[in-house]
C-alpha cells in the first residue's frame, strides 16, 4: 500500500529491460566475434594456400636448373617468364650464385639494380642463406627493403645442397602486390589488415573508413620458415550488417510493461485503500474470536495434554484411538501402535535424580514430537514408557520405516546439566487388526511384545504374533517363581574351565547360573536373567553367585582344585551397590578364601552406566585383591578410555569376533589389535567361543593368554569339574603336538 511501490515496479522493469537489452547486445556482440574469427581464419588459410602455391613454383624451377646446371640464360629466363605470366604476385624472379650475387634477374626492366647485388648483405642474412645452402632447405627474408624500392619479401629456393649447392631461385615479392593478389580482394572495403611478425606489425593495410578495434580477430599463418600472424579489424559499416532493432524493441516493450503494471498498481492502491477501515474493523472483530478460541484450546490441551512432555495424556490417546480403530475398520485400513520404553532410564532415575529424569523425559518428547503429523499421534503413558499410533498403514513396512525415524530420534547423545547421556528405546509393536480388534487389546499386545523385544536385548523392537502372550503367561509365572527359586535354593553353578595357552593347563572356571526348576527343569540364565533385571532381583541373584562362588572355592581346598580362581559375572545395577566391596570381604572372611580366587567380570556397558560411582567402587574391589575382568569386549561402548582409568585385569574377547577369525580378515585384524592392545596395557586376554582347533592355533601364535569354549569343555556342574580338569581340556592332537 507504499507510495512507493509503483515506482520500484516501474524501476524494477527498467532494470529487466536493461538486463535484456544487454544480453541481446551481448548475443550480438559474440556472433560478430564469431563471424570475424571464421572470415580472419578463411583469410589465413587463402594466404598460406597460395603462398604454398609459389614456393612449389620457385622449388620446381631450382630443380630444374640442378638438373641442368648448364642451362643457357636465355631458357632460363623463357622458363621465368613462364611463371612470372602464370603468378602475377611476383616482382622478380633470379638466380643467385653460391656467392650469394644476383647474377641472373627476369624482368630486367625495373630490377636492373638488383643484378649484382650481394644479398647476403649482413652477417643474420648471410647465416641465414648459408644453413640453407648447406641443409638444401627454404629460406625467407622476411619484411625487408628492396633495392629495387619500397618493401618485399623474398623467397630463396636452393638449387641443391652442400657441395653440389648451385646457388638459389629466388622470388621477390613487392608487398602491396602480394596483398593485392593475395588478401586485398577478400577483405577491400569491410576490413583493415596487419601482419605481425614476432607480435610487431610488418605490413598493414588500412581501410577507408573508420574500424571497430574492439572486434579485432588475430590468427596464425602457417607458412615455412617464416612465423606471421594476421590481425583484421572489421569496419564499422560491415558491423552494422549483423545489427538487429531486436535489443531496442525488447527493451522499449519491457519498459512499456513496466508503466502499465505501475499505473494498474496504483489503481489497485486507490482501491483498497477505500476498504481498510472496514478491513480494520473485521481484523478487530477476528482478534477477539481467535482470542477466545485459543482460550477454548487451551482448556481442551490442558484436559488431553501431559504437562511434563507436552504430549497427549493416555486418556486423550486411548480416546483417539478407539475413533481411529473405527474410522479403520470402516475404511477397511490397518493401524500400527508402538509401545516404547526409555533403555537404563530407572538407574539413570535413580543414580542422577528425578530432576535429571524430569528433563530426559522432556527432550525424549521433543524428539519425538516432530514425528506427529495427520498420520501419527505421540503419547506419554507414565513413568518411561511412550506410545505412538500410526494411522493409514498400507503396508508393514510402512510401520518398519516409522521404527526407523523413532530410533533416528535416539541416536544423537541427550545432553543433561552440560553432560552427553546416550539412550536408547526398546519397542513393541501390535497392528489391528491382526493384532487386535479394540483400542484396550491392542494396547496390551503392544505391551506384550515390548516385553518380547526386552527379552531379546535393548535397542530393539518386536512385533507381537500369535503365541506371544503364552510366552508372557510363561514369563509372569517365572517371575513368580524367582521369589521362591532364591527361598528354596533353586539355583546351581555350572563351570567352564578356561585354559592357559603357555602351559595348557586350567587355572580359571568361569561360574555360569542355572535354574533348577521343579517343574520346567533346567531353565537357561536367558530366561531368567532379563526378568530378575526388571523386577530387580538381579542384586540378590548376583549375592547369591558370589556366596556360592566362595563356598565352592573352600570345598576345593585341599583338594586338586584348590588353585582355581572363579570368574562370576555382576551387572550394573549390581556394581551401584554401595556396600558390595563390603559384601566381598563378608564372604572371604566367612568361607575363608583368598580374594585372589575371584574374579569379577563386567560388560563394558556397566563401566559408563555412572563412571564417577564406578571408577570408587571398583578401586576398593581391586584393593580388596580380587581380579577384575571386561567381558564381552567389542560390542560395547568400546570407549578404550576406561582401560586407563579403571584397573582392569583381564579382557575376555567377545566370541562373535572369534567364531570367524580364521575366515573374516577384518575379525582376524580385530583380534590382533586387541591383544597387542591389552599386552601393551599390562592387561591378559581370554578368547571366548573358541570352537575349533583352527581358532585355537590361531590365538596361540598371536600370543593370546586364555582360552574358553566347547572345544575345551562345555559348561559343567562342579562334581564333573575334576573329572574334565583331569582328563584334560585339548583334543588329543594338541596333547601329542605339546
Amino acid at each position: 500500500m507504499r507510495p512507493v511501490f509503483p515506482a520500484i515496479i516501474l524501476l524494477t522493469f527498467l532494470g529487466i529491460a536493461t538486463a535484456l537489452k544487454l544480453g541481446l547486445d551481448s548475443e550480438e556482440d559474440a556472433q560478430i566475434r564469431q563471424t570475424l574469427a571464421s572470415e580472419t581464419e578463411s583469410l589465413a588459410r587463402r594466404l598460406e594456400h597460395d603462398f604454398l602455391n609459389h614456393v612449389i613454383a620457385l622449388r620446381r624451377m631450382a630443380s630444374r636448373l640442378e638438373q641442368q646446371p648448364d642451362m643457357p640464360r636465355e631458357t632460363w629466363s623463357q622458363d621465368a617468364r613462364n611463371y612470372l605470366e602464370d603468378f602475377q604476385t611476383f616482382q622478380a624472379i633470379e638466380w643467385i650464385d653460391r656467392d650469394f650475387v644476383i647474377r641472373w634477374v627476369e624482368p630486367l626492366e625495373g630490377n636492373t639494380e638488383a643484378q649484382g647485388f650481394n644479398v647476403a648483405f649482413s652477417e643474420e642474412r648471410l647465416e641465414a642463406l648459408t644453413r640453407a645452402q648447406q641443409q638444401g632447405s627454404l629460406d625467407i627474408s622476411g619484411v625487408i627493403s628492396l633495392t629495387q624500392g619500397g618493401t618485399g619479401l623474398v623467397v630463396y629456393a636452393p638449387v641443391g645442397a652442400g657441395a653440389d649447392n648451385n646457388g638459389f631461385i629466388a622470388g621477390v615479392f613487392r608487398m602491396e602486390r602480394l596483398a593485392d593478389a593475395l588478401i586485398i580482394p577478400h577483405i577491400r572495403g569491410n576490413f583493415s589488415l596487419e601482419l605481425l611478425e614476432e607480435g610487431d606489425v610488418t605490413f598493414s593495410l588500412p581501410t577507408q573508413t573508420a574500424t571497430q578495434n574492439r572486434f579485432s580477430h588475430t590468427t596464425a599463418a602457417n607458412l615455412p620458415s617464416v612465423q606471421w600472424a594476421v590481425r583484421v579489424k572489421p569496419t564499422r559499416e560491415w558491423v552494422e550488417r549483423y545489427r538487429s532493432n531486436w535489443p531496442w524493441a525488447t527493451f522499449l516493450s519491457m519498459l512499456a510493461l513496466g508503466l502499465l503494471v505501475s499505473l494498474t498498481t496504483l489503481l489497485v492502491q486507490l482501491v483498497l485503500k477505500r476498504n481498510q477501515d472496514l478491513l480494520r474493523t473485521r481484523r478487530d472483530l477476528e482478534e477477539e474470536i481467535d482470542q477466545r478460541v485459543a482460550i477454548q484450546h487451551d482448556l481442551e490441551r490442558l484436559a488431553s495434554t501431559d504437562t511434563l512432555t507436552g504430549l497427549a495424556n493416555r486418556r486423550f490417546f486411548m480416546e483417539d484411538l478407539e475413533h481411529t480403530l473405527l474410522q479403520a475398520d470402516r475404511h477397511m485400513r490397518q493401524v500400527g501402535l508402538i509401545m516404547m520404553d526409555l533403555d537404563r532410564f530407572q538407574m539413570l532415575n535413580d543414580s542422577l535424580g528425578h530432576h535429571f529424569g524430569d528433563e530426559l523425559l522432556a527432550i525424549v518428547s521433543r524428539r519425538l514430537d516432530q514425528l506427529s503429523d495427520e498420520r501419527i499421534m505421540v503419547g506419554y503413558s507414565g513413568g518411561d514408557e511412550f506410545m505412538v499410533c500410526q494411522q493409514h498403514v498400507d503396508d508393514i513396512d510402512d510401520v518398519i520405516h516409522l521404527l526407523g525415524q523413532i530410533k533416528g530420534c535416539f541416536a544423537e547423545p541427550f545432553e543433561i546439566h552440560n553432560e552427553k547421556h546416550h539412550v536408547t528405546a526398546t519397542m513393541g509393536v501390535a497392528v489391528y487388526p491382526q493384532s487386535g480388534v479394540d483400542a484396550d487389546i491392542l494396547l496390551r499386545n503392544a505391551d506384550i511384545a515390548l516385553y518380547r523385544a526386552k527379552e531379546q536385548g535393548r535397542n530393539t523392537y518386536q512385533f507381537y504374533t500369535e503365541g506371544m502372550q503364552e510366552r508372557e503367561v510363561r514369563r509372569l509365572e517365572l517371575d513368580n517363581d524367582l521369589s521362591e527359586a532364591l527361598a528354596r535354593n533353586q539355583f546351581e553353578l555350572y563351570f567352564q574351565p578356561q585354559l592357559d595357552l603357555a602351559t595348557f593347563q586350567s587355572s580359571s572356571v568361569e561360574a555360569l547360573i542355572r535354574w533348577n526348576h521343579p517343574q520346567r527343569g533346567l531353565v537357561p540364565p536367558v530366561e531368567f536373567i532379563p526378568l530378575a533385571e526388571e523386577s530387580g532381583r538381579i542384586t540378590e541373584i548376583g549375592r547369591w553367585v558370589i556366596r556360592a562362588a566362595c563356598q565352592q572355592i573352600r570345598h576345593w581346598q585341599g583338594t586338586a582344585l584348590e588353585n582355581l580362581r572363579i570368574a562370576v559375572n555382576i551387572s550394573g545395577r549390581e556394581l551401584g551397590e554401595a556396600d558390595l566391596p563390603e559384601y566381598l570381604a563378608q564372604c572371604f572372611d566367612e568361607y575363608q578364601v583368598r580374594p585372589q580366587q575371584l574374579e569379577i567380570e563386567l560388560t563394558e556397558e556397566s563401566f559408563i552406566e555412572n563412571v564417577k560411582h564406578n571408577h570408587e567402587q571398583m578401586r576398593r574391589i581391586s584393593q580388596l585383591g580380587v581380579h577384575l575382568a571386561i567381558d564381552d569386549f567389542g560390542v560395547g561402548y568400546s570407549s578404550l578410555g576406561y582401560l586407563r582409568d579403571f584397573t582392569v585385569d583381564l579382557l575376555k574377547i567377545d566370541r562373535s569376533f572369534i567364531t570367524d577369525v580364521t575366515r573374516r580378515h577384518d575379525d582376524a585384524i580385530i583380534t590382533r589389535a586387541v591383544i597387542n592392545l591389552a599386552h601393551n596395557l599390562g592387561i591378559r586376554v581370554v578368547a571366548e567361543g573358541v570352537e575349533t582347533e583352527e581358532q585355537l592355533e590361531f590365538l596361540k601364535q598371536h600370543r593370546c593368554d586364555m582360552a574358553q569354549g566347547y572345544l575345551m569343555s562345555r559348561p559343567v556342574p562342579a562334581g564333573d569339574l575334576p573329572d574334565v580338569i583331569a582328563r584334560g581340556l585339548l583334543p588329543v592332537s594338541q596333547h601329542q603336538d605339546h
